[in-house]
């Protein structure tokens, strides 16, 4: 198997660049016992009915030395318990918010109808409200997430902590020679990075930048200076990169290699050997790491670029002298329809002058639409060249998309199976398969948080040509604005939240 030894995108586009930039700071805190989420239980079981309550509620967490630090959750005080969904089931959610203002519940990753089901910013549940929805999963194994999808309060609302995965498992993925044992041989890793205030406080506003909030404190799991007891030979990780804005340059200490066996949306065909990886905003990777060459007392470090995340402490554990598969999946890909044009997508700006297509985010508005079980190209460009540029994360809700070239090239060796998040340099364009399988109203952004949130966003609606056209009651910016203000006791001309660009300002305040 070869081993790749770079990270593959433009090192001059690196987030080190940006005028923003906030470097990571080796923690001065004790090594504590990385977190690992909880696992979601059923609240009962019908055959392949599942039914589950998830509430967005308040809490806190002792981080750092001194006070304990004040965060939001999901069913938990931080971020959330793990959801494992397994292929073919139906799954029944009561949604219910405990926080001091509405959220949404947006599963990022599974195909599931749009917009109230996928539980983007039209779904609103408010202050000590519930909503019930339910979907079936019909997709391949995968690493995905639940996170808060309220526009413009995204940004905010996953800072506090509104955060979680939910993995799907299937018979195939269940068939081959993987570690699954969850939080023994398969770790939940979900880097982000905060800045503490006083008395170990987060204070989003003071920290805010359009492009992207990155503070110099690494989480991992909302762990501090984490180490985990490593007590299989082969550990799975389950990577998400679910901070606003920071990329994070992975490597093991040793150059010991990350074997990725998946990206975002499936198994890859083939395993891909790295000794060096990076992860964007939302992307999710899996890795198998093999310490086979390692004796107990050692250590192994996790770090982006020269920081370490996470250290895993070596223990006796058995040999395990089981090859990982050659080969993963079959992956089937439809044909693009000749009869579809190519669509043509532009991503450009940064701060607040940030739009797709030469326009901002409009809720109620459909800035597309497109056949399900159709097959069409989509052709994605970076137009971002101010101060040399960024990286932006392109994700499509509702469906998982196959990448097919890079300004006419191969896609990046690790990028060979479905993905729902595509990460574009500066003037490169990025040419990817997308098809859905379910119909509704699907958004369609960047995934720097503080971007969606200023307008990098559009909007498709994925409709069944044999039937009447559906009338959808979209949700409008004003409408959720006024929502925010009463619930904060403010004047709309008094209410910030971070996402309100000059555009959207305008707009409220017509």
């Amino acid at each position: 198997m070869k081993t790749y030894t770079d990270y593959f995108f433009d090192e001059p586009a690196f987030n080190t660049h940006d005028g923003g930039y906030v470097p990571l700071e080796t923690s001065k805190t004790a090594p504590q016992p990385l977190r690992i989420p909880e696992l979601l239980q059923p609240d009962r079981v019908e055959g392949n009915d599942v039914y589950y309550t998830i509430t967005a509620q308040t809490g806190s967490v002792q981080m750092l030395p001194g006070a304990p630090t004040k965060t939001w959750g999901f069913n938990a005080p931080f971020l959330g318990q793990t959801a494992v969904f397994q292929n073919g089931q139906t799954i029944h959610l009561h949604l219910v918010n405990h926080l001091p203002e509405l959220t949404t519940f947006h599963w990022h990753g599974l195909d599931i109808p749009g917009p109230i089901e996928d539980g983007g910013c039209h779904a609103p549940v408010y202050p000590d409200g519930s909503r019930d929805v339910a979907f079936k999963v019909q997709q391949m194994a995968s690493t995905n997430w639940l996170h808060a999808h309220p526009c413009p309060e995204t940004a905010a609302q996953v800072y506090h902590g509104l955060a979680a995965l939910a993995i799907v498992q299937d018979a195939h993925e269940a068939s081959l020679p993987l570690p699954r044992d969850y939080g023994v041989d398969d770790i939940p890793v979900i880097l982000q990075d905060r800045r503490f205030h006083e008395d170990n406080q987060w204070d989003y506003r003071a920290d805010y930048d359009p492009d992207g909030v990155q503070g110099p404190t690494a989480l991992v799991n909302g762990t501090v200076n984490p180490y985990f007891n490593v007590t299989t030979q082969k550990v799975r990780l389950r990577i998400l990169d679910g901070a606003n804005r920071r990329e994070w340059r992975l490597h093991l200490s040793d150059d010991l290699p990350l074997v990725q066996i998946a990206g975002d949306a499936s198994l890859l065909p083939e395993p891909v050997a790295l000794t060096h990886v990076m992860i964007t905003c939302a992307e999710r990777q899996e890795f198998v790491v093999d310490f086979g060459q390692y004796q107990p007392g050692d250590e192994v470090t996790l770090y982006s670029d020269e920081t370490p995340l996470l250290t895993f402490r070596i223990q006796d554990f058995q040999p395990d002298s089981r090859p990982l598969p050659e080969h993963l999946l079959d992956l089937a890909v439809p044909d693009a329809d000749p009869e579809m044009p190519i669509k043509k997508v532009v991503l450009s700006g940064m701060d607040e002058a940030v739009m797709i297509d030469g326009t901002k985010f409009v809720m109620d508005r459909i800035d597309y639409r497109m056949p399900w079980h159709k097959c069409q190209i989509w052709d994605i460009e970076n137009t971002n060249d101010e101060m040399g540029g960024m990286i932006h994360p392109f994700h499509m809700h509702g469906t998982g998309f196959k990448v097919i070239s890079r300004n006419g090239h191969a896609p990046y060796p690790n990028e060979t199976g479905l993905k729902d998040v595509v990460s574009l340099n500066p003037g490169e364009h990025v040419q990817i398969k997308v098809w859905f399988n379910v119909t509704g109203v699907f958004m369609y952004h960047c995934h720097i948080l503080e971007h969606e949130d200023g307008g990098m966003m559009a909007q498709l609606e994925v409709f069944d040509p044999e039937k009447p056209k559906v009338q959808y009651d979209l949700m409008d910016h004003h409408k959720m604005m006024q929502a925010f203000a009463d619930e904060r006791g403010v004047e709309m001309k008094d209410l910030w939240l971070g996402g309100m660009s000059s555009y959207e300002k305008m707009k409220m305040h017509m």
